[in-house]
């Protein structure tokens, strides 16, 4: 394995110092594209000013008070531009989902608390077909199901579905299902190491570790992949054992016992009504040394697949709901005993509607939790956080209800997520941010009109109010409309990738 930490920081100077050239004759410069006028807003410099950007191939390369001459000039003024949203947590791995997500201003997606089974072909599958930047970390779940000898013939067919194009949350559950409550020999404790660092030579973005889907997963083997995640200083993205302090507790103690970083999916479905405690106590970690962050998704209710181990018996009293308070996707209707026993047989997706508003309000109140929307793959209803998480925040908690202000929204949605992961994806340093040398992925839209569109009962909509994005100085997204076959997105890659 080889790390790229000299070689970023030999391009970003590289770069500056080509800008720095060119800032001396901006007036005679023409760039590709040039932003006219809009509301710039840099959540690290704390730019937020009436300015002009002028992009050149792929990257930013100057931001300007004084007026820029460009091949395109696009004027955006009354718009606020931002750093393209960055989504640490999605399960959709198609263009599909995709689209929902670039019309909600997301301009990197990535799939980190799972990852992804066979990185390698999947990341090929993705190549110079994707509207936004994609990736993944590495999939624990899949790496320990391969360390089995007796699954060769449903890894034969995982590796199918990957090349097919087909792969899906849904379906790897289905392959690799049976393993979840196998527990591990010594020797295959091996080779599930050996092969996530094998997946993290294809590019893997830290190791994602969803043990609540794995629950009855013993102690040690959580505590030799916390060990080789300090070891190779990654990130592990743990969805926690259960929805509750206690299992928040056994991952915050795994990263202090052997000194990984951690990243603690959706607080929100995590602690429930204890989310101020939980808050609190990754606050108390990190005064004392520790590296924990979290994230969050702008609704009150959870979405996971019926057949999961989420919904073991004892569900009801674990989250505190019933039934009547679980959503069948596939029709929008609500459950009842009967039709909970018949789906949970045949498998799917359920809307879980489980959690308080003022509960959300506190996780997006909180200075360092992240927005990620954890959104579902498109079916026919689908969760709206898989459309609406991002304008949803800058709609009801910043323009409506004031919760918090639109810098310090956008500085989680883009800033904080950029950095969280810079250590284990080094490319990530030149993203989330509007400066000069930055990838340009610039989102463009109007504070006054941004929200979301998606809910419960009519399904998935396009958000409102996103006018333009861009990927990689590419426009996919113009006045509100999806650019046909244009395809910008560009893998992300862990440290390792060789």
């Amino acid at each position: 394995m080889q790390i790229h930490f000299l070689k970023t920081g030999i391009l970003i100077l590289s770069i500056n110092l080509c800008i720095l050239n060119s800032a001396f004759s901006q007036s005679e410069t023409v760039y590709d594209i040039v932003l006219t006028g809009g509301r710039v807003i840099d959540p690290e410099t704390k730019l937020d000013t009436i300015k002009n950007i002028g992009i050149i191939n792929n990257r930013i390369a100057q931001i300007s008070s004084i007026p820029l001459k460009g091949k395109e000039n696009i004027n955006v003024a009354g718009l606020v531009v931002s750093p393209g949203f960055i989504d640490l947590h999605v399960h959709g791995r198609n263009n599909q989902v995709q689209e929902y997500q670039l019309h909600d201003g997301v301009t990197t997606a990535l799939e980190l608390e799972w990852g992804i089974e066979n990185l390698k072909e999947w990341y090929a599958t993705r190549k110079s077909r994707a509207l936004i930047n994609y990736g993944a970390s590495v999939n624990w779940p899949f790496e320990r199901f391969k360390a089995m000898d007796k699954y060769k013939e449903n890894l034969k067919e995982s590796i199918q579905t990957t090349l097919s194009g087909e792969s899906s949350l849904e379906t790897l559950f289905k392959i690799i299902g049976p393993s979840y409550t196998d527990n591990l020999s010594q020797e295959e404790m091996q080779k599930t190491i050996n092969n996530i660092k094998q997946a993290l030579d294809a590019g893997g973005i830290g190791i994602g570790i969803p043990v609540g889907y794995l629950p009855k997963t013993k102690s040690e083997e959580l505590f030799r992949i916390f060990q080789l995640a300090a070891e190779l200083n990654l990130l592990v993205f743990s969805h926690v054992r259960e929805p509750n302090i206690l299992s928040i507790q056994e991952a915050i103690s795994n990263a202090a016992i052997t000194g990984a970083a951690l990243h603690l999916v959706h607080i929100n479905s995590m602690a429930l009504g204890q989310i101020q405690l939980a808050l609190d106590m990754i606050s108390s970690a990190n005064e004392r040394g520790l590296d924990i962050s979290t994230e969050l998704y702008s609704y009150t209710a959870a979405s996971t697949l019926l057949n999961s181990a989420f919904f073991d018996e004892g569900w009801q009293g674990r989250l505190g709901i019933s039934y009547g308070d679980l959503q069948w996707v596939a029709n929008g209707e609500r459950l009842t005993k009967e039709t909970f026993d018949s789906y949970r047989k045949s498998g799917g997706t359920v809307i879980i509607h489980m959690m308080k508003p003022e509960w959300i309000k506190t996780g997006i109140a909180y200075p360092g939790a992240m927005i990620a929307s954890d959104g579902m793959p498109y079916s026919a209803l689908a969760h709206p956080r898989t459309a609406g998480t991002f304008s949803r925040v800058l709609g009801k908690y910043v323009r409506e209800e004031k919760v918090l202000s639109l810098n310090e929204a956008i500085g989680k949605m883009t800033l904080l997520p950029a950095k969280r992961l810079e250590g284990t994806s080094p490319m990530m340093r030149f993203k989330g941010r509007i400066q000069i040398g930055a990838d340009a992925d610039i989102t463009i839209f109007n504070p006054g009109t941004i929200k979301d569109q998606a809910n419960f009962e009519k399904g998935l909509k396009f958000s409102a109010g996103v006018e333009y994005v861009m990927v990689n100085g590419a426009f996919v997204l113009k006045n509100g409309k999806t650019l046909n076959n244009v395809f910008a997105g560009q893998p992300v890659y862990g440290k390792f990738k060789k």
